[in-house]
């Protein structure tokens, strides 16, 4: 098999390099793997820079805002604009906001989250509060409290809309694997007998809401992903080519377990320069 695949299928998904105008990349596993860049990223990034593509870096960590994030990839090596970077926590503020536009509905929200959920929904308009919220919002943190989960659920349980920004059940730590936002959604679910609204990936509307900050069309975006369960289903469902790239989770032989396939496969975002 060639180290840059094309899959075969109907012909009409097919988009070649030059006629994307506009690229959505994931962040872990395909431009950064363990804090560093992985190599051909930056020189990709530039690429976009120099043609003019419209671009953007997502991520379903909530905790930190775009200039956090933006930050922490100038130390992996890789320069990111903030208004570059969309996360589940803008994705779930602007999915918010349009709920509660021309609708009747509160602005007043109970969140269990960091500053990157915290901003966005200040940012948004919202008034955060545990006195009778319209909704609860469940992000990331380092630190879930056991009294702040028995709010949500007892505000859930009062009638206030259950939103969660991504559905990942664990997250990464030095010393292993620790519980996020999916667990402990599963929990409050299990408590209230209310599923929440989940706006991260692998939900299209995530890159939906991330086409629209850019203007983009989906007949001319890409989505780039190391992940079949998330980026290439999610990307595949609102409509955009779509590159596996190998340098993550997803590995060429986990391929076939699934019943769905990427446009392009490729061994990292290096082989992409030239077709940019």
């Amino acid at each position: 098999m060639a180290e840059a695949d094309q899959v075969a299928g109907n012909p009409a998904v097919y988009r070649s390099g030059q006629e994307i105008e506009c690229w959505l990349t994931d962040m872990d596993g395909v431009l950064v793997h363990e804090n560093q860049a992985v190599p051909g990223a930056a020189e990709l990034i530039q690429r976009w820079v120099d043609t003019s593509k419209r671009f953007l870096v997502l991520t379903n960590n909530s905790i930190f805002t775009p200039r956090d994030l933006a930050a922490r990839l100038r130390a992996s090596g890789l320069e990111v604009p903030e208004e570059n970077i969309w996360t589940s926590a803008l994705a779930t503020a602007q999915f918010l906001k349009n709920q509660v536009e021309g609708s009747g509905s509160g602005n007043r929200a109970y969140t269990i989250g960091e500053a990157g959920l915290t901003t966005a929904l200040h940012e948004a308009g919202f008034i955060l509060t545990d006195q009778d919220p319209d909704f609860v919002v469940l992000g990331e943190t380092r630190t879930y409290s056991f009294e702040a989960i028995t709010m949500a659920i007892r505000l859930i349980l009062a009638g206030a809309r259950f939103i969660a920004t991504n559905p990942d059940a664990t997250g990464p730590s030095k010393d292993g694997p620790m519980p996020a936002t999916g667990a402990i959604a599963a929990l409050i679910t299990k408590a209230t007998g209310r599923e929440p609204y989940i706006v991260g990936k692998p939900n299209p509307m995530m890159f939906r809401s991330a086409m629209n900050q850019i203007d983009a069309h989906s007949e001319t975006t890409a989505m780039i992903g190391d992940r079949m369960d998330t980026d290439i289903i999610a990307g595949m469902e609102a409509g955009l080519h779509t590159v596996l790239v190998l340098t993550g989770i997803t590995q060429r032989d986990d391929i076939g377990s699934y019943p769905f396939r990427p446009n392009q496969v490729l061994n990292s975002v290096a082989d992409l320069k030239n077709q940019i």
